[in-house]
């Protein structure tokens, strides 16, 4: 039996032919759709997949808004691929991060995912926009003047962008070596990533761990090597904190970067830098790291962030 998206591609069809050839869409034309419409009707919608709640949407993203190559392993582009919704994972400020699973129906081939779904600007909790994409700029004067008026188009500009610029950063960031997710794919307002953690459990957060000496001289090293990492990429986190960062079999992985920040071209660049060394720094000190290595830290990515 025809699918549905059958009927609607042959409909599509005769009525391009009929006007390319200098001819009307007759009312037989019409009549004879009519009927196949309503036999269609009454059949149930096959264009959905066997199992899960949609298929993959990798192949619905561009080449450019998938990861880069190599991509690891575990990544499934199979177009026979199926999606599960497994639940919230987290909500923040302007997004919130869903649970999926994507599978090959009967092949035992599956893999959990982090699917992060950004908000439109109308229903953000993020006050602080502008302080983040200063030195951005929208490309088109037409995006930006919406996103000023806050027109409904602006406003999910605004909101497309944001989820851009953590695809785009993640991806510099990975390709360099950070220890951030890897990027899966970006599809409008929707970036799937990396899920970080075990099974369906997330990895703790820095701000859960109860490190012993060894691991918490470990885990600062790890961190002043992002932040370094970062600042030759010529990024600040701009919100980098115990909170968006999390351990994974003693590895500490940065989170959430839609606020990335280019430290040369927003004038609050350096500024941002240096909060996110203060944020992760104080809270190391206080389980007993020397205050003397934050301050080397700082010193040291001053001194890399003055030469571009």
């Amino acid at each position: 039996m025809a699918r549905k998206s059958e009927y609607s591609d042959s409909f599509q069809s005769t009525k391009r032919r009929r006007r390319s050839g200098g001819e009307v869409f007759s009312e037989e034309d019409r009549n004879r759709f009519e009927e196949m419409r309503t036999q269609f009707d009454e059949i149930p919608n096959d264009d959905g997949p066997p199992e899960g709640d949609r298929w993959s949407v990798w192949w619905d993203s561009e080449p450019l808004q998938r990861g880069p190559e190599p991509r690891p392993d575990w990544v499934i582009t199979d177009h026979g691929a199926v999606d599960y919704e497994l639940g919230v994972l987290k909500t923040g400020k302007e997004a919130d991060v869903f649970l999926i699973e994507r599978l090959v129906p009967g092949s035992g081939r599956a893999v959990i995912l982090a699917s992060k779904r950004y908000r439109s600007a109308e229903h953000t909790q993020f006050n602080r926009a502008g302080d983040y994409t200063a030195g951005r700029g929208a490309k088109r004067s037409r995006d930006a003047r919406a996103m000023a008026k806050r027109t409904k188009f602006g406003l999910e500009q605004a909101a497309g962008r944001w989820a851009a610029a953590e695809f785009e950063a993640l991806k510099r960031l990975y390709s360099a070596g950070a220890p951030v997710p890897y990027p899966v794919q970006i599809l409008g307002t929707e970036v799937i990533m990396e899920f970080i953690g075990h099974d369906r459990t997330a990895a703790p957060r820095l701000a859960e761990v109860k490190p012993d000496e060894v691991e918490l001289e470990s885990l600062w090293e790890q961190a002043a090597e992002s932040l370094r990492l970062f600042t030759e990429l010529g990024f600040a986190h701009g919100d980098l904190s115990p909170y968006n960062t999390v351990v994974h079999e003693g590895r500490l992985v940065v989170l959430d970067l839609p606020q990335v920040v280019d430290i040369y071209a927003n004038p609050l660049g350096h500024d941002f830098l240096t909060r996110d060394v203060e944020n992760l720094g104080n809270w190391f000190t206080a389980r007993g790291l020397d205050r003397i290595e934050v301050d080397d830290l700082q010193a040291e990515l001053r001194a890399l962030a003055a030469r571009p």
